[in-house]
């Protein structure tokens, strides 16, 4: 192997979940930067790197040094001292006082932070509270460091040291020795099989009962990942074989001391994770009482006319089953008078002197509640006055205040959220869901409101009817042609609103040009807020992560901006929150633009509709690029333009119902790119994978029994 040495200009790309980076390193002797690849992501801007590795030439991106192993020091010329201390690494230091503390303290200024900091406060500009600051930030980035380092001998990315040392601060490498399956229990991105690669090195047997406990757990949790509230006795021990590699007696036995500990809830040889029982019981448990409880005021049921609506039979009917029912539930697709029909409803309750309440998932979806009734909504966190650590402030205890609960965007809702919500929801109340029950179903675990339809138990009314007003956008009958399994209209023309354009290698391109330069300048749209593009992946060439780098460059070439490892956060860049964070009340999926940059302190704020949200340099990993964003993550919000790249590269994706969920997002115009065959076969593809819940079943089971 070569050796290399140098110092570190700039972070390239950095893939945090497996630890692989490209880095640009100066090296005496090189005319040019030298690109390094390999698993660099604990590297700093302005280290000295020393490297061992090979050349090796790239057809894309020609001469590259492929690193096997690296040790980083702390920079020793004035030139790398300067850059590593303004790379936004020592909360406090920003590029300028970088620049004066090196000017005041020269070759020195490390060591000045290190062993007397106090010192400091002689640069001009420099207070006691930074001083202080800087001093705090050192202490706790020099213990992250021996964390990575500590990382890295234990063969996995480095990149999760910050994370960790969050959770368990000075403690962590201690923690990690005593028992490094506590990583996927506390730590948020890390799973078993991470935990499971250190354990290995820290020689801790494969048939510990803490590593069978952990596997089980981990495939509990990637179960209701993907949508199951439970798992079955065979779906278990089958997985659980898989991932151990162990017999099936030690995974039996380790099941049974989970059961009687009660870390794992079984019923009818089915197991549960104790919130996903207690959230599915206890919704079926509410739904009946709620639908058992006495409203506190009455409704008179008139014949109903309003001079400036003209209901439809099927309205009418719902409008009257509102009237008469404590808890029911109002589904159709896009133009089918949901709406209207809600606003019906609420006229006649305000009529009668009732207090209503409106929620919904999602910021975006509450603030669409607002905008199409005119009457406060609030998100379910925010009407449940959720505060951490305390959690729920309205719950069975402190219940709401009103006489109509009406929830929109029900498709969206997760188990868990739902009995939440419902324990704060008073027996006297009425209750009224309204969703489009052939999106897709939640994120989270659990299929609510199917469940709550298919168990017959509590009154539905489907609209089905497309209004004429709607029948003119292509959108919406495209729409249910493709929820019936039709193939949609693809033919374009000046009035039309839903477009296709046939692309195959060139499909990013076209996206780009679209997105930048066609559409801004036809419909007359800000580029950045009016539109979306919306794709099925990830990952591919047209997935999330490569149309976001593309995007930015095209839409955004301020040079404004803050980089933390390879990402560039501009001004005005359209971002995503990827987490709930109840401290900030922001959560997963609320999309925001960048209004403010902090240079020197390596901070930004974010406009969340309205309202401004600070973040630290360490906690730009909750946001990231929403240029494009997955249909998944796009659900219960409205754009004015959809972009949808349709290619064979996302085929394990395609399915109806996520066409469907995507072209049902925009509210004036559609356009897909991609290939005419892949349309088909999504369209074709109705085999949406059953979830295990037993909702549907409680339900049914209280009404015959009065008891779950």
């Amino acid at each position: 192997m070569e050796r290399l040495s140098g110092i570190v200009e700039r972070i390239t790309y950095i893939n945090e979940e497996i630890g692989y980076g490209v880095i640009k390193i100066r090296s005496k002797g090189y005319k040019e930067l030298i690109t390094l690849v390999g698993n660099l992501a604990s590297v700093c801007v302005g280290t000295v790197l020393e490297v061992k590795g090979n050349w090796c030439y790239n057809p894309k991106f020609g001469k590259q040094f492929e690193v096997r192993e690296w040790t980083e020091k702390l920079p020793a010329t004035i030139y790398g001292i300067e850059k590593y201390l303004g790379s936004g690494l020592i909360k406090g230091i920003g590029p300028i006082y970088a620049k004066k503390i090196v000017n005041h303290f020269k070759e020195e200024t490390l060591k000045i932070i290190e062993e007397t900091p106090d010192l400091l406060i002689e640069v001009p500009g420099i207070g006691r509270k930074r001083v202080e600051i800087i001093k705090k930030a050192w202490t706790e980035q020099k213990e992250i460091k021996n964390l990575m380092m500590f990382l890295q001998s234990c063969g996995i990315s480095s990149s999760y040291g910050s994370r960790i040392y969050k959770v368990y601060g000075n403690e962590s490498i201690n923690v990690i020795k005593e028992n490094p399956y506590k990583l996927a229990d506390d730590v948020y991105g890390i799973g078993f099989k991470t935990a499971d690669i250190i354990a290995e090195k820290l020689g801790i047997d494969k048939e510990s009962y803490v590593r069978c406990r952990s596997g089980i757990f981990y495939i509990q949790n990637y179960l209701s990942g993907e949508g199951h509230c439970y798992a079955s006795f065979e779906q278990l021990l089958k997985k659980a074989v898989e991932l151990l590699e162990i017999e099936e007696p030690k995974i039996v036995m380790t099941l049974s001391h989970l059961i009687h500990i009660n870390e794992i809830i079984k019923e009818d040889e089915i197991y549960y994770l104790p919130p996903f029982y207690f959230s599915e019981r206890g919704t079926a448990k509410r739904i009946h009482e709620i639908m058992k409880g006495k409203p506190l005021k009455k409704v008179q049921i008139k014949e109903f006319r309003n001079e400036e609506i003209t209901y439809d039979e099927i309205q009418k009917q719902a409008i009257e089953m509102a009237m008469k029912n404590k808890f029911m539930v109002i589904t159709g697709g896009p133009g089918t008078g949901k709406t209207t029909t809600i606003k019906g409803i609420i006229k006649l309750y305000q009529e009668a002197g009732m207090k209503i309440l409106l929620t919904a998932p999602t910021g975006r979806a509450a603030k669409r509640m607002n905008e199409a009734t005119g009457m406060e909504a609030k998100t379910i966190h925010r009407l449940l006055e959720y505060k951490p650590p305390d959690g729920y402030k309205k719950n069975e205890v402190n219940q709401l205040e009103g006489d109509v609960l009406i929830i929109d965007e029900a498709s969206m809702i997760d188990i868990i959220l739902m009995y939440n919500l419902l324990k704060a929801v008073p027996d006297h109340m009425i209750v009224i869901i309204v969703g489009d029950v052939d999106q897709l179903p939640s994120v989270g675990p659990g299929n609510v409101l199917l469940d709550i339809i298919n168990s017959g138990v509590v009154p539905v009314v489907k609209l089905e009817k497309i209004f004429r007003q709607a029948m003119g956008s292509k959108i919406i009958t495209n729409a249910h042609r493709i929820n019936k399994g039709l193939y949609p209209d693809l033919k374009g023309g000046k009035t039309s609103n839903f477009f296709f354009i046939e692309a195959k290698e060139d499909t990013v391109d076209v996206i780009i040009k679209l997105c930048s330069k066609r559409l801004p300048a036809f419909y007359k749209v800000d580029p950045i807020k009016d539109i979306q593009v919306l794709t099925p992946m990830q990952k591919t060439e047209t997935g999330v992560l490569n149309l976001n780098i593309l995007l930015q460059e095209a839409l955004n070439k301020t040079p404004i901006f803050i980089k933390k490892g390879a990402v560039e956060y501009r001004l005005n860049d359209k971002v995503m929150q990827i987490r709930n964070n109840y401290d900030k009340e922001v959560f997963n999926g609320d999309i925001g633009y960048i209004s403010y940059i902090d240079k020197e302190e390596n901070k930004l704020k974010v406009n969340f509709d309205g309202r401004e949200v600070e973040y630290e340099f360490m906690e730009l990993d909750d946001i990231v690029l929403a240029y494009a964003t997955t249909i998944h993550k796009a659900q219960g919000s409205e754009y004015k333009i959809v972009v949808m790249p349709i290619t064979f590269s996302h085929q394990v994706m395609l399915q109806r119902n996520l066409i469907y969920t995507g072209i049902t997002r925009a509210k004036r115009v559609v356009i897909l790119v991609g290939e005419v065959g892949i349309i088909k076969e999504a369209v074709n593809n109705n085999d949406v994978k059953e979830r295990n819940t037993k909702l549907a079943g409680g339900l049914e089971c209280y009404t015959l029994t009065g008891h779950g």
